[in-house]
């Protein structure tokens, strides 16, 4: 399994944090549309991501639900008809949440720099660590919090959870 070292973190402002994911950036900005459905899933989470009716990838991950960095672990299958890939897992599956967002990508270095406008929560941002493989957690957590500091994120900002989980809570 690939692995990244991740955070995810509301934006008070995004516009400065833009200006700042702009000025370190390697590339970007790119703006991707996302439309994740998620399903019930025992032992870690499952999403398919719609990018188009001819694009998207049925996503698996581990992660735990905690403040601060951590590390999850994914496997990624692309598909070329996210429309019937979503028909027969939702007659599989449970359907638990659907997240829609417009995402905005910058690379630095090996990291996903994520800004996130979600439907009904708002602006995050969300840090991408993708790790080598011979790469130990340890340095991917180091360049996560030096790139929080650079993006000047504070730990009060940090959540736990995906935006799944904020939206069930937000509709509960």
């Amino acid at each position: 399994m690939a692995s990244n070292i991740e955070i995810k973190a509301r934006l008070p402002d995004a516009h400065s944090t833009r200006l700042l994911a702009e000025r370190i950036s390697d590339s970007g900005p790119t703006e991707i549309k996302q439309r994740d459905t998620f399903f019930m899933c025992p032992n870690g989470r499952l999403k398919l991501r719609e990018f188009s009716s001819t694009h998207g990838e049925l996503i698996y991950y581990r992660r735990e639900d905690t403040l601060g960095t951590k590390q999850s672990d994914y496997l990624i299958s692309p598909t070329d008809s996210p429309a019937t890939l979503l028909t027969v897992l939702s007659a599989a599956f449970k359907t638990t949440q659907v997240v829609t967002k417009t995402r905005t990508l910058y690379l630095v270095g090996q990291t996903r720099i994520h800004l996130d406008e979600v439907v009904g929560l708002g602006s995050f941002l969300e840090l991408e660590v993708v790790l080598h493989p011979e790469q130990s957690p340890l340095e991917g957590h180091e360049i996560a919090r030096n790139l929080m500091a650079s993006l000047e994120i504070d730990e009060s900002q940090l959540i736990d959870c995906a935006f799944a989980d904020l939206l069930s809570r937000t509709y509960a």
